[in-house]
């Protein structure tokens, strides 16, 4: 079955660390974009950042940037998202999501670019909880 997994997810106090990993079954990441989103209680989902699927192009939400850092490991068909300063309103559940982007490099767009909508796959989520 073609599905994503999230891990890494917790319990973490203020200006703690995470680690989440977005790992790929029946199917290689390699030609594609994968994205961070995640949802809090009471509010829509959002983009927390994105990865071309080379790992060239990176780019993050104003609310995460200098906190947050996306990598890809192809070789592992996995994606990680690195948050550091964790901040209470980081609590949310965490989804990683993969699209199917131009196997050219040159010819993709940028990651941010795509919307939610047009993601081929997501993750189950993981929960992400910011406290003391």
């Amino acid at each position: 079955q073609l599905q994503l997994v999230e891990s890494g997810g917790g319990l973490v106090q203020p200006g703690g660390s995470l680690r989440l990993s977005c790992a790929a079954s029946e199917f290689t990441l390699d030609y594609h974009a994968v994205g961070w989103f995640r949802q809090a209680p009471g509010k829509e989902r959002e983009g927390v950042s994105c990865i071309s699927s080379s790992g060239s192009g990176t780019n993050y939400a104003d609310s995460v940037k200098g906190r947050f850092t996306i990598s890809r490991d192809n070789a592992k068909n996995t994606v990680y998202l690195q948050m550091n300063s964790l901040k209470p309103e980081d609590t949310a559940v965490y989804y990683c999501a993969a699209i199917l982007t131009h196997f050219i490099t040159s010819l993709q767009p940028p990651c941010a670019s795509y919307p939610q909508a047009e993601y081929n796959y997501w993750g189950q989520g993981t929960q992400v909880t910011v406290s003391s």
